[in-house]
């Protein structure tokens, strides 16, 4: 199961259909308020996304399943493994924390910028900012054009109260329930999560092992999506 990022979609993993597609059956899920699933009524916690996650395994009468989540899918990802251990045979936390804490004072600029974005401008000027900072390189051209198209059609109140969750989530204390086998990912230059919060993930989870994929930003799937498949399959090969 494949849990998405801050204002994407299920759309948003066409390298590891392509990747993972032959040897798995894959789920991929729309986050309440996103693309095709509506914003429920209510204050929306990364925990109530979790729950929604939880119901649709449970409609959809799955076994356990290998989770693997991007950013604000990481922290729905680690929520329903707290929620629903059951339902979560291994977890895959991919530039995630249990704490927000932004990269250092550039990733602070970059997260009040964000904030005053999506309170102000239009989504299609937040979704140029954000895809921009996600890929910055001139061949990251295409990349670019389809996380933009993407995080455009995302409504702003879903994009405002997602952020909210975000901010408002703190895992740290339930770090240790977490029994399922764990892989912490991330970009070694990743702008927007600082790196210690992933380490957190790693060392306080047990047996939870941290893999830094070299010549990353924070959408390690989409800049380096080869690497990024072989060391998800070794991960859930091996669970």
């Amino acid at each position: 199961m494949l849990l998405h990022g801050l204002g994407s979609s299920a759309t948003d993993w066409p390298e590891q259909l392509a990747g993972f597609g032959p040897r798995c059956r894959l789920l991929l899920v729309d986050l309440p308020g996103h693309h095709r699933s509506a914003l429920p009524a209510g204050r929306l916690t990364v925990e109530r996304m979790a729950a929604d996650v939880e119901r649709l395994l449970m409609e959809l009468g799955e076994p356990p399943v290998h989770v693997a989540g991007l950013s604000l899918g990481a922290c729905v990802g680690l929520a329903l493994a707290f929620q629903a251990p059951a339902r979560v045979r291994s977890l895959t936390l991919v530039n995630g924390f249990a704490r927000f804490r932004p990269a250092g004072a550039r990733g602070i600029r970059r997260m009040v910028a964000r904030v005053a974005l999506a309170a102000a401008a239009p989504m299609t000027v937040v979704a140029a900012r954000v895809a921009g900072s996600m890929f910055p390189k001139p061949e990251q051209a295409h990349l670019r054009r389809a996380v933009a198209r993407s995080l455009a059609r995302t409504p702003r109140w879903t994009y405002v109260a997602a952020l909210v969750a975000l901010a408002t989530f703190d895992a740290r204390p339930r770090l240790a329930s977490v029994r399922c086998p764990t892989l912490v990912v991330t970009g070694d230059g990743d702008a927007t999560v600082a790196l210690e919060a992933k380490e957190e993930l790693a060392r306080r989870i047990e047996g939870a092992r941290l893999v830094v994929v070299p010549d990353s930003g924070h959408a390690t799937p989409g800049d380096q999506p080869e690497r990024f498949n072989r060391i998800v399959l070794e991960f859930i090969g091996a669970h």
